[in-house]
Parts: structure tokens; sequence; C-alpha cells
């Protein structure tokens, strides 16, 4: 009897929320769950009804697990979108319309604003007002800033006529919830995926080997590379001036790969996981280190972002038809507003600022630089030019502090030592073959990748077993002491 009690117990304990050991795709305990999952999802798959309570009362246990009680939040979120989105479309007038859309863009920005933004006003009017009132212990709820566009794209698309609003409020929390895409995107689409719920189709042997081979990417993108990089990273950043240039230079171009690892691996086990479930989800990230501008970083980098600040910010602006000067301080304020949801601080402001200026310098010079487009010297300088930028800014991304992004930056121009590389190279060897890799896999021809995922696809059950078994011995081999939280949780 005490067994089974203690058994129940550790159940228990296992299924509960800690805020320390949030559910993550590289954790054991969600590929445990995911196992149990796809029996039963299979077996009542050919009910839409079914399959979508089934998928809708799992996300909610999965966002419980990386974010505890908010999921209530979620919850009610969904409702009263979902419930104005029903309000919009019985409006005789376009203006009543406009109203309600306004209103429920207001009541999310207002649920985003508090939760992830209150404290940094009130911050800043602290220090403005030179008060010393206490800032109250708000927690950021995982993955809202996701969750939030994704509702705000979808009121928006209805009001505009682009999207028919769900008939059941269980469609749209199916929508919002998904829980491959919930805590770290991709963000949805609405015309894209509420089709797909409704086809409500079986992902064929194709599509799961497909899926199965995204995560079996993502895994040793994340698992293997980034949470093994990141333990030289994190050195770098957390002690700035302790250490000499080319070491905090090592630091820097490491966690360029690294943010790249870790979140595109995520990516691509959630694209993976909805594969598997038969639901498609675009591309997130497309090579993004092979860019030779900034802009065609940011149609690489995060692409669902990108391409929802353009559709929905940078386009109802007046995008690049009111214009030249128009068409730069559309695209400042579209990248200065981009920095601003990534974290609530001026060192995530200035980031997006800096990559709002650097798109419109590439615009204002692309008259210029298009004649040398072709020549190899152009394309290397180009590219020369985007990594320094890009990996520079991402110093403010990563860093405590405004000051220890600067003392980190200064560090490398002013204390750069030559004799350091040799020792660093015999010491760090694993490291540095890692970002070969990784560097080395972005020169690839994309087709390259294209016959590498058909082959597995199509090989036979033991080789899809070496692989599963080699990538989870590495993860064993190369894992540091606990799992780690993807990045981009924090947003």
């Amino acid at each position: 009897m005490t067994t089974l009690s203690t058994i129940l117990h550790n159940i228990a304990d296992l299924l509960a929320y800690h805020p320390d050991k949030p559910m993550l795709f590289s954790s054991g305990l969600f590929w445990a769950l995911f196992l149990v999952f796809i029996p039963v999802y299979s077996s009542i798959k050919s009910s839409r009804v079914k399959m979508s309570l089934f998928v809708i009362l799992f996300s909610m246990f999965f966002y419980y697990k990386s974010s505890g009680w908010f999921f209530l939040l979620l919850l009610t979120t969904s409702l009263v979108d979902w419930s104005l989105s029903r309000v919009m479309v019985r409006m005789k007038t376009r203006r009543s319309m406009k109203l309600i859309a306004a209103l429920s863009i207001v009541v999310s920005l207002s649920v985003l604003g508090y939760f992830k933004y209150a404290n940094f006003f009130l911050w800043n009017w602290n220090a403005m007002v030179e008060g010393n009132f206490q800032l109250p212990d708000i927690i950021l709820p995982v993955g809202i800033s996701f969750y939030t566009f994704q509702s705000i794209s979808y009121i928006v698309d209805v009001y505009r006529g682009s999207v028919k609003p769900t008939e059941t409020w269980g469609e749209y929390l199916f929508f919002l919830s998904f829980f491959p895409a919930l805590v770290a995107g991709p963000i949805v689409r609405a015309d894209y995926f509420l089709p797909q719920i409704r086809e409500n189709r079986r992902a064929d042997t194709v599509q799961v080997y497909a899926g199965l081979w995204l995560i079996i990417i993502g895994v040793v993108k994340k698992a293997v590379v980034a949470d093994y990089i990141s333990q030289y990273n994190d050195l770098i950043f957390d002690a700035p001036g302790s250490y000499t240039g080319f070491e905090t230079l090592m630091g820097v171009i490491g966690y360029t790969m690294q943010i790249y690892c870790d979140f595109s691996g995520y990516s691509d086990m959630a694209i993976g996981i909805a594969a598997i479930l038969g639901f498609n989800l675009s591309v997130n990230f497309n090579l993004p280190y092979r860019s030779k501008s900034l802009t065609e970083f940011w149609r690489r980098w995060h692409i669902s972002l990108s391409t929802w600040l353009r559709d929905y910010l940078y386009i109802p602006l007046g995008g690049n038809r009111k214009g030249t000067f128009r068409t730069y301080l559309n695209n400042f304020l579209t990248m200065l507003i981009g920095g601003l949801w990534h974290g609530a601080a001026w060192k995530f402001v200035f980031w997006g600022a800096m990559h709002g200026v650097g798109l419109a310098v590439n615009k204002m010079c692309r008259p210029f630089t298009e004649r040398f487009d072709g020549k190899v010297w152009f394309s290397v300088v180009s590219w020369t030019v985007t990594m320094i930028f890009v990996s520079l800014l991402w110093v403010f991304f990563r860093a405590p502090s405004w000051s220890d992004s600067v003392e980190i930056i200064r560090t490398i121009f002013s204390d750069f030592g030559a004799d350091h590389i040799i020792p660093f190279l015999q010491t760090r060897t694993l490291w540095v073959v890692m970002m070969v890799l990784i560097i080395v896999s972005h020169s690839l021809p994309g087709k390259w990748y294209e016959s590498i995922d058909n082959a597995f696809v199509k090989s036979s059950w033991i080789v899809k077993f070496i692989v599963f078994v080699v990538v989870v011995q590495l993860v064993i081999e190369l894992q540091s002491a606990e799992v780690s939280p993807f990045i981009y949780f924090q947003f």
C-alpha cells in the first residue's frame, strides 16, 4: 500500500507544474507523454470533434507544465477574441466592425503590456521622478508574445474579410493553443491553419518520416550543439571584461551560432511534431547566416515574425507606397517595435532600432551596390559586413545589461591578442568543430538538404533506428547538468 501511494505521489509530482522545470521539447518527460498521446490521437483522428478536444486538452496540459495556471489566461484570451470576432461579423457598418476589431486588439495588447512591459515603464518612470516605490512582482507567461500576435492577426484577418470566423470556440482555441507552436512559434496564421483543422487530413508515411527527420535535426541543433557551445558562451557573457579580446570574440561568435541552433532547433521540432499529427507549419528559418544583406537576413530569420511584422505593421504604416523617406521610417518603426516585442529593456529597443537603421541603409545603398551583383569579391564583402553587423547586435540581445554589452564590444576591439588563438583551439577543439560545421552547413546547396531528407524518408527502419540511437547517445554524452530552456521561452 505504501509503495502504491509512493508511486501515485511521484506520478502526481511529475505531472505537476514546477517553475524551475518547464516542459520542453528536448526533455524526456515530453517525449514519454507524446508516446502515450500518439496512439490515442491516431485512434480518434477520424472524428474531428474528438481529435480537436483531445489536442486542446493536451495543449492545455502542455501549457500548464510550461507556465502553470497561466493556461487560464490563454483560455480567457481565446474566449474573448472568439466572442468579439463573432460580434464583429454581425455588425452592419464598417465603422462598427473597426471598433470591435480595435477593442479586441487593445484588450490583447493591454494584457501583453501588463505582463511584459509594466515593470519596464514603471522602472523608467521611477528613474525619471527619482521615486523609490517597489516594482510589482510580475511573472511573464511563457509564449504570451507569440499567441498574442496570433490572436491579433486572426482578428485583423476577420475584419479584412480574408478569414471567416470559426463557428465554434473550440476550433479557435485549437488554432490558438496548438501545442507544437504554442510557446515559441512559429507564429501560425489563421488563413493557413484553420483550413487544415477543417480538412483533418491524416499524415501519410512520407509526412511522418519527414516530421521525424525534422525532430531529429531539431534535437541535434538544440540539445547537442546549442546546449554544448552555450557553456563557453555563458562564461564570456556572465563576466564581461574578464577575458581577452579574442576569447570574448569567440563568445560573441558562439552566441551568434547558439541562438540560431537553439531557436531554429525548436522550430524544426515544432514543425516536425505538427507534421506527424498531419498539420503543416510554415518554415521559420532558411539558412539565415548565408545572407549577403540585412534585407536578405530578415527574409531568412524568424520568417513567421518578420512576415507578421510586414503584413500587420509595415504595410499598414504605408510600406513603400508613400515615398522614400516614409519607406525608411516605416522600416525603422517596424524593427523598433520588433525589438521591443523581444524584450522589455532598452537594449532590445536599441537592437531593433539598429536593425531598422541597417535596413534603411541597405535600401539606400541598393542603387549603387546592385551593379556589383554576381561578383565574387562583392559577395564575400557583403556577407562579411552583414555577419559582423548581426553578430555585434546579438551582444545586446544576450548580455545582461546595456553596460555589459558595451564592455564586451570594447574588450574585443581593445584587448585582442593573436597569441591566444592556438591555446584556444587546443582547449576548445570540439567547440570549434561545432562552429565550423554550422558555418559549412550554411554554405551547402539547398538541394543537398532535400536529398538528405528524401534519403532518410526512403531509408529502411534499421537506418532510422541507428540514426535515432546515435542522436540519443550524442545528447547523453554532451548534455549539461540540466536541460537548458529554449532562449525564446523568455519572449
